[in-house]
C-alpha cells in the first residue's frame, strides 16, 4: 500500500465521501495498482483499529484518469439505499470539463448507444440494436470560453464507462487530454475531467447532502478559467 491520507469531505457511521485523486483506480482492477477501495479499506481499519475484513462498499465509479467526488457506503444498508438512489434518479453527478471547441448549442442534452469492448477496454458508439449496446445521456452548459477551448458542465443521467468522453467525442469537441477518444485534435496533457459535484439523500437520516470540490485550478487547463466565479461557492 502507498502511505496514503485521504482527503475526507464527510465521515460518519454510514459513508465515506472523499476526493479521488486522478490517475489511481476507483476499485481493484487486473493492473493490480492501488486503488481507492482499498486505500480507504486500510485507512478505516488503522484509525478504528479494526479487526479482521473491512466493509466498505462501491456505490459508483470514476474513470482511472477523473478525479473529483466520490461515496463510499459503511454499512450494506447504506450501500443498498444509495444503489437504489443511483436506480432511481436521485443520486445526482455533475462534472467539470474542459472541451476543444465548443458545440454549436452552448446547452443541450446527448443521447447515444455506447458499447465497451473488453479486449482493449475502449467503449465504442454503435446503434440501439447493437448485442450489448447501453443508453447513455447526458445534458451540458457551456460555462465560458477562452479561444480554442471551453468550460463545460455535465450533468450524467446515466453511468456508462467512459461516457462523457465518447460521447463528448462523438459531437468533435473532445475532452482535453483524451488522445484515447479525441486523438491529436484532444491535446496532450493530463485528462480535463473533474467530477465536482455530488448530491444524494443520506441511507439513513433522510437528509439532502451535496458536496462539491473544484478542479485542480492551478493546472492547465483550468488554469484558463475563472472557474470559482462560474460554478459559485462551494
Amino acid at each position: 500500500m502507498l502511505d496514503f491520507q485521504p482527503t475526507i469531505l464527510y465521515e460518519d457511521n454510514h459513508l465515506l465521501v472523499v476526493l479521488k485523486p486522478q490517475n489511481v483506480a476507483s476499485c481493484p482492477d487486473e493492473t493490480g495498482d492501488d486503488n481507492m477501495l482499498d486505500l480507504l479499506k486500510a485507512y478505516i481499519k488503522e484509525k478504528y483499529q479494526k479487526e479482521g475484513n473491512v466493509f466498505l462498499g462501491l456505490v459508483h465509479r470514476l474513470d482511472r484518469p477523473t478525479g473529483g467526488v466520490m461515496v463510499f457506503a459503511k454499512t450494506g444498508k447504506a450501500a443498498a439505499r444509495l444503489s437504489e438512489q443511483m436506480r432511481t434518479g436521485d443520486f445526482e453527478k455533475k462534472y467539470l470539463t474542459v472541451l476543444n471547441g465548443a458545440p454549436r448549442e452552448e446547452m443541450g442534452r446527448l443521447t447515444n448507444w455506447l458499447k465497451k469492448s473488453t479486449v482493449n477496454n475502449t467503449v465504442y458508439l454503435c446503434t440501439q440494436g447493437t448485442d450489448g449496446a447501453k443508453l447513455a445521456v447526458l445534458d451540458y452548459r457551456i460555462l465560458e470560453k477562452q479561444g480554442p477551448l471551453a468550460l463545460a458542465e455535465v450533468k450524467l443521467h446515466t453511468g456508462r464507462s467512459h461516457q462523457i468522453r465518447v460521447q463528448m467525442a462523438g459531437i468533435a469537441h473532445p475532452v482535453y487530454g483524451d488522445m484515447r477518444y479525441g486523438g491529436e485534435r484532444a491535446q496532450k496533457g493530463k485528462l480535463a475531467l473533474w467530477a465536482y459535484s455530488l448530491s444524494f439523500t443520506h441511507p439513513v437520516r433522510k437528509e439532502r447532502m451535496r458536496f462539491v470540490s473544484e478542479p485542480p485550478t492551478e493546472e492547465a487547463p483550468w488554469s484558463k478559467f475563472d472557474v470559482a466565479s462560474v460554478i459559485g461557492p462551494l
